[in-house]
């Protein structure tokens, strides 16, 4: 019976969903410290950063963006050259793809899009340095200049579910990439991100994409740009998609805060380190931040 017992545990969640059942493993078990009373959370009132102001080397927006970066670590992209439909059709491909059959998933080509995306995260890097007052190509050739460099696409299903309010949909973490350029659902929302010890709910704004600051962003920062802390929750009556593209860096670049941003009021604040994604992946289950694994304490 025990393999069995293993196999049930192992279903697709359209399965499950069709089963009625939740499993324990999906059940929260612990009451969320950040979560204080019962009443709405609040909307996360900002920041909206538009990319073609970027592209120009627009100085507000340059500020704007070191803002967002330093406080919420997130921000929604907007006029970034990619259009509603495209962001439709990729919207609706993330559902196609979880009806497919397992050998047929891995047929699925984001082609377009994927190239839009390393356009997109491109630009971003040398607004990010220029914002800082680096070359800007500081950033960029961490990330994006390596034939070894990769992005990583991640769908995910969030089906609808009665017990929403004790289901976990993702649990509160930070991305272990340099940043995540993320698709929402365009019409359910379910992303929440922590702030000064509060979560905010993050809108839906449908030609928007978001930003998210990934942990190898802050530790070449030196921790002025800061990988924010969120989470998904399910609801109750709607399923929800999302696609999250990563770029990641070869394993064996090293990587660690750059030496323009170490100085005497900001020192070194993290350690260098090649290949984070398995010290991230090692601290997952007993870490909300597990880039505190490589922290600098002075």
């Amino acid at each position: 019976m025990a393999p069995e017992a293993k196999h049930d545990q192992l279903k697709p969640v359209q399965e499950l969903l069709e089963s009625g059942v939740v499993p324990e493993m999906y059940l929260q078990q612990l009451k969320d410290e950040h979560q204080v009373g019962d009443g709405p959370l609040p909307l996360m009132d900002g920041p909206i950063i538009d990319f073609s102001l970027l592209s120009s080397f627009n100085s507000e927006e340059l500020s704007k963006l070191r803002s967002a970066l330093s406080t919420w670590g997130c921000f929604q992209l907007v006029n970034h050259g990619m259009t509603s439909e495209l962001l439709d059709e990729i919207r609706e491909l993330s559902k196609e793809f979880f009806k497919l059959p397992l050998e047929e998933k891995e047929k699925t080509t984001l082609h377009e899009y994927s190239n839009k995306t390393k356009e997109v995260s491109k630009t971003l890097f040398k607004a990010m340095s220029r914002s800082l007052k680096l070359d800007e190509n500081r950033f960029f050739e961490l990330w994006g200049d390596d034939k070894e460099d990769i992005i990583h696409a991640r769908f995910n299903f969030y089906p609808r579910c009665p017990s929403a309010n004790q289901v976990v949909g993702l649990k509160a973490h930070t991305d272990g990439s340099a940043i995540t350029v993320l698709l929402q659902d365009k019409e359910i929302e379910g992303l929440q991100v922590l702030k000064d010890d509060q979560w905010f709910k993050v809108p839906i704004i449908p030609e928007a994409i978001i930003i998210h600051v990934g942990d190898q962003l802050e530790i070449a920062s030196n921790g002025i740009f800061k990988s924010p802390v969120h989470k998904v929750v399910i609801n109750p009556k709607c399923d929800r998609i999302s696609l999250a593209m990563l770029p990641l860096p070869n394993p064996e670049k090293e990587i660690g805060p750059l030496k323009e941003l170490i100085t005497e009021d900001r020192p070194q604040m993290f350690k260098r380190l090649k290949d984070y994604g398995q010290i991230y992946f090692t601290y997952m289950a007993s870490m909300e931040r597990q880039i505190n694994a490589v922290k600098i304490n002075y």
